[in-house]
């Protein structure tokens, strides 16, 4: 093989390769419906994805009044996504990446593009998929799915933990679906 043949070559195996490591491992999508609260001390809610070993791997998305320092006035907003999300230690271009005012009502629909935080991809395997919301005050619900991926196209419901003890707001949130396609 002569000198541009074999240069051709090795530079066609090296792209070859770059694609197939740079291939997205899936996408996720995340469904709910959404009911706005009136008054204060609600409609704040955060989505996220860890891994099997509860390090989060991605803020999908969370509402600005919480993450952009409500948290700290308001300390029963999205809570779990608060210390789990390492919030009080990122810096402003951290957070703008996935905040955003608070969606008017309506089914909702967030995408996981199977990455991390830095825009890597993510290996195979079990990841958990968060929704946590502030109903109203310390009334709150979490949603949580397993999703596999590197395995085959799925639709997963999200099981929900509510705390507090009003029924009122329940509906704020829900239900959550989560879907993987390869």
């Amino acid at each position: 093989m002569n000198k541009p043949h074999r240069f051709f070559f090795i530079f066609f195996v090296f792209l070859s390769l770059s694609s197939l490591a740079a291939q997205s491992p899936g996408n996720v999508e995340i469904r709910f419906s959404y009911i706005r609260q009136a008054g204060s001390g609600s409609n704040q809610f955060a989505i996220w994805v860890e891994d099997a070993q509860a390090r989060v791997i991605k803020t999908i998305y969370a509402t600005r009044f919480t993450a952009q320092g409500g948290w700290e006035r308001r300390p029963e907003a999205i809570p779990q996504w608060v210390k789990q999300s390492g919030l009080a230690q990122m810096n402003q271009a951290q957070i703008d990446a996935f905040t955003g005012a608070t969606p008017p009502a309506g089914s909702l629909n967030y995408q996981w593009d199977g990455t991390d935080q830095k825009g890597a991809a993510v290996p195979p395997g079990t990841y958990q998929v968060y929704v946590e919301a502030s109903l109203r005050g310390e009334n709150r619900v979490v949603y949580q799915a397993l999703v596999e991926i590197g395995g085959g196209s799925r639709e997963i419901q999200a099981q929900a933990r509510y705390f507090g003890n009003s029924r009122g707001e329940r509906n704020m949130i829900g239900p959550v679906t989560v879907r993987y396609k390869p």
